[in-house]
């Protein structure tokens, strides 16, 4: 039996989930009803679900020791796409409005796209980007060919 291939929910760790939540509300993301104050927020996304949870609590519910959360590459990186290269100008320029750190400015690449990082108050790094190879559904999500 093979795992379905579906990313259901995202959880980053944060130091400060006040913060951290302020931070995504003030991107206009919407809360859900299901989160709970001062313990874990949950965001509705055009694709799967953003969770933010203390970080500490995440190592340990994974079963991993915790380590300190200091600036700098992670590891990986989440991804929004959209329409067009004024849209990710635009939206780079709401992320620093709203406290977020643009960590390189939106750009043409050489693939043909056009983006540009973000890091969220714990440092957690975003792509923005414009490719123009994919389409993008009724709902936003990239469409990949088969």
């Amino acid at each position: 039996m093979a795992i379905t291939p579906i990313v259901s929910v995202i959880t980053l760790g944060v130091t400060d989930l006040g913060r951290a939540t302020a931070f995504y509300q003030a991107l206009g993301w919407p809360l859900s009803s299901d989160s709970v104050p001062g313990d874990i927020s949950f965001f509705r996304t055009a694709g799967g679900i953003l969770a933010l949870w203390n970080a500490d609590n995440l190592a340990a519910d994974s079963g991993q020791k915790p380590i300190e959360l200091t600036p700098g590459f992670r590891g990986a990186t989440l991804a929004i796409n959209l329409a067009d290269r004024e849209a990710v100008d635009a939206a780079l320029a709401e992320v620093a409005a709203a406290g977020g750190t643009i960590l390189k400015p939106p750009a043409a690449t050489d693939w043909g796209g056009y983006s540009g990082y973000f890091a969220d108050p714990d440092g957690h790094t975003w792509e923005v980007a414009h490719s123009p190879g994919w389409q993008l559904d009724a709902k936003g999500a990239p469409i990949l060919p088969e």
